[in-house]
């Protein structure tokens, strides 16, 4: 191999905001890596994203504690990424919610998942001796459920395939305010990997139709305001586009991998390059448009293994 992963470097710590979004609602971002949510009700909290590790979660914990001292009673997982989930046990919820289908994800996929991530993003999951094992939902949902913490309402739903199949967005209608998991990114790259791009634009459409006025996105700021969540949407539906469209191409003439990978970088390193983890992403965007544009709609298990033979395909 000729060079390892960007992530494998990426080893210096980035800094945390908790940034509020809404009455009551929060966002802790920290420079491009995984965000998580913060919704505080009545009686009790709900966390949208565990963080990797138990380790990572306590930093989460600590800013809740700044600004309440309720329980934390839910844990909503938009889907089954490694880096999303396995810092659960951390939190203490009775309720720990996913989609229906990425509980099925975690079944079919789950392990070789953790196994992947783990090698590609080695500061992650830093503290992983803690993780107790895969993280299960104890309620799942198909399309949409509603959680009333005390008063407020909370509405947990599927729009569409886009980062995964399974994505779950939350929407709290009291602040206009929805938490989007990976569906939506800010100044970060969109990782791809497991993605279904033909599908991602329309539910970025279905995102825009709520008119949010705030966004917690899955990485990069919190987007406050109508103007940074229009920004967002659109430059999330570009970077979409323009990693699949040059795919389409080389795959309608017959090209190769390579060639795909180098259209992609032609079509996105101007508008991207500088982007939170794209150096990362890249190499799975690319492989797994390759693979949509060629009639696969499920995308194919990662694991550490495909992960080293598709970058050394691409080193060519």
């Amino acid at each position: 191999m000729a060079k390892a992963f960007a992530s494998q470097g990426d080893m210096e710590d980035k800094k945390i905001s908790f940034t509020q979004v809404g009455e009551g609602l929060y966002a802790f971002t920290a420079e491009g890596d995984p965000n998580t949510g913060v919704i505080i009700g009545d009686d009790s909290v709900m966390i949208v994203e565990a963080q990797a590790t138990p380790r990572l979660a306590r930093k989460v914990i600590e800013c809740v504690r700044s600004v309440t001292d309720k329980p934390i009673s839910h844990l909503v997982l938009t889907h089954y990424h490694a880096v999303r989930v396995l810092g659960a046990s951390a939190y203490g919820a009775r309720e720990v919610i996913m989609s229906d289908t990425s509980r099925a994800q975690v079944a079919e996929r789950g392990q070789e998942d953790w196994d992947s991530e783990f090698g590609r993003f080695p500061r992650l999951f830093q503290g992983h001796e803690e993780i107790p094992g895969l993280t299960w939902p104890t309620t799942t949902f198909s399309d949409q459920m509603t959680v009333y913490l005390g008063n407020r309402r909370v509405d947990i739903m599927h729009l569409g395939r886009a980062h995964t199949a399974g994505d779950a967005v939350i929407w709290v209608p009291d602040q206009e305010v929805m938490f989007t998991g990976d569906i939506v990114e800010y100044h970060s790259a969109c990782y791809c990997g497991d993605g279904h791009y033909q599908d991602w634009p329309e539910t970025l459409a279905n995102i825009a139709a709520f008119e949010p006025k705030a966004i917690a996105p899955g990485r990069g700021d919190a987007l406050v305001g109508e103007e940074m969540v229009t920004e967002a949407l659109e430059n999330t539906a570009d970077f979409i586009r323009s990693s699949y469209k040059p795919v389409e191409r080389v795959v309608a003439r017959g090209g190769t991998l390579k060639e795909a990978w180098d259209a992609v970088r032609e079509a996105c390193d101007p508008k991207f390059a500088d982007y939170a983890i794209y150096e990362h992403c890249l190499p799975f965007n690319v492989a797994r448009a390759y693979d949509e544009a060629r009639g696969i709609d499920t995308p194919r298990v990662w694991t550490a293994e495909r992960d080293q033979e598709m970058w050394n395909a691409l080193q060519g």
